[in-house]
């Protein structure tokens, strides 16, 4: 008897019972403790505006390095 058509059917079936399992691991966001989405939406503005600047810095860097002579 040849077993390798089971692997054919496993596959999909462990797939399956493995998504419903991740589904149910998913309840962490209705606690206490959550931050607000305007906290999260503040904190990532202030890290995109802190990422901007890091940016702006380095250009000028790279700008004055290229200007120098070798």
């Amino acid at each position: 008897m040849e077993w390798s058509w089971l692997l054919v059917l496993v596959c999909p079936l462990m797939m399956i019972f493995m998504m419903f399992g991740m589904k149910g691991s998913h309840s962490y966001g209705h606690g206490q403790g959550q931050a607000s989405p305007s906290n999260v939406d503040q904190g990532v503005q202030q890290q995109l505006s802190e990422l901007r600047e890091q940016n702006e810095l380095l250009r000028r860097e790279v700008e004055k390095l290229s200007r120098k002579p070798v």
